[in-house]
């Protein structure tokens, strides 16, 4: 009921919703990642940037420019594994709640 009009439901928590919608994405993605059984090259480098963002996500408000990295080196690794184009979509839109990158 909630949601339909807009609102989101009380957690009890003064944290960040943009915090949680990452920590949630990447855990998911993580998850995902883990249980798929193909091997690919760049797997290595998916599992260090979702462990990044992972930290980026428990130590307060991650920076922008950093977020976005990692986010395009996720999508470069794993970005032709269908299986995981979901969860990788969820991240991409956890990363967009934060903006755009601030323009020098």
């Amino acid at each position: 009921m909630l949601r339909s009009l807009g609102q989101r439901p009380v957690t009890g928590s003064d944290e960040d919703p943009r915090i949680t919608e990452l920590r949630t994405a990447v855990s998911r993605l993580r998850r995902e990642l883990a249980a798929h059984p193909a091997e690919f090259p760049d797997r290595a480098i998916a599992e260090d940037e979702l462990a990044a963002l992972a930290a980026m996500a428990t130590g307060g408000i991650p920076e922008i420019p950093r977020l976005r990295s990692s986010l395009l080196l996720i999508a470069g690794a794993i970005g032709s594994v269908s299986a995981l184009s979901r969860g990788l979509s969820g991240v991409r839109q956890a990363v967009d709640l934060f903006g755009e990158t601030p323009r020098p």
